[in-house]
């Protein structure tokens, strides 16, 4: 937990919000239905590599880097994958993450509306506690191969893919119940360090696909690079500050590892008829 000027604390959230609450009841939904498709659609892929679609669930941990690293600590990656793995083992997919964390490197944020007692007030004059957190999505294409090398069949081996597409990144401020009028509706734009942009990234790790079951996984060292842009006109933290409009680079280093869930067609029936 980092401890601020004026009460300012950063902390970890301690109820799900509501972003939190529809991506578990999401993500469960998805794993119920895949999980059926899986278990009665299985296939032997223990001689040949098969084409199939891929959906996967990952985590992912990263360091911040460079101009990142002003900002955020430590930031996790929860998403999604899906795409489609060919004969030949190439892989064309789309992923997009939900980017969360509660450590914030910034300092003084709110260090004018702090009073003489080292507090910031609510509107009823109560001290207020502000909570502010990392939060930032990103959604992107990628392209990868499978190299059968490790492996126990010609669908595993050394994971490598690479890709490109779009960044955003912002501090969340939450005042709880409490109504601190400077903070509050549009006001928060003021300090919540809007960015967006581009981004590019790469995976190096191992893709194991099971002969027969549902252990099927992904797992290796991820390192994205943002080139993202300022998108509020001011801080009201540093008003006379003009806000740079120069590209960051946002560097996040560190690793990935999902469950892989192949959809495989049902085999036909054979029919014999005397």
């Amino acid at each position: 937990m980092e401890q601020f000027t004026g009460n300012f604390e950063c902390l970890a959230e301690k109820q799900y919000s509501p972003i939190f609450a529809n991506m578990k009841k999401g993500l469960l939904v998805l794993v119920s239905i895949l999980f059926c498709s899986t278990f009665f659609a299985q296939r032997n892929v223990r001689d040949s590599a098969v084409a199939t679609p891929w959906i996967a669930v990952h985590y992912g941990g990263n360091w911040t880097k460079k101009d990142l690293a002003l900002r955020y600590g430590f930031l996790n990656h929860l998403g999604v994958l899906a795409g489609y793995k060919t004969k030949s083992n190439w892989f064309l997919g789309l992923e997009g993450n939900f980017i969360f964390g509660d450590q914030i490197n910034a300092r003084g944020l709110f260090d004018n509306l702090v009073d003489s007692y080292g507090n910031i007030t609510d509107v009823n004059g109560t001290v207020a506690q502000v909570l502010v957190l990392a939060r930032g999505t990103n959604v992107n294409v990628s392209i990868g191969k499978i190299i059968p090398v490790f492996g126990g069949n010609p669908n595993s081996g050394i994971f490598v893919h690479a890709g490109a597409g779009y960044l955003m990144h912002k501090m969340r401020i939450d005042t709880r119940d409490q109504v601190i009028p400077q903070i509050e509706l549009d006001y928060r734009k003021g300090y919540d360090r809007l960015s967006t942009g581009y981004n590019i990234h790469g995976f190096l790790g191992y893709g194991f696909m099971a002969n027969r079951g549902l252990i099927n996984f992904y797992g290796g060292f991820y390192v994205q690079q943002g080139y993202t842009k300022n998108r509020r006109l001011i801080f009201f933290d540093q008003p006379d500050v003009p806000v740079s409009q120069e590209v960051m680079k946002d560097l996040q280093i560190g690793f990935k590892g999902g469950w892989l869930i192949p959809i495989y067609r049902r085999k036909p029936k054979e029919f014999y008829f005397n």
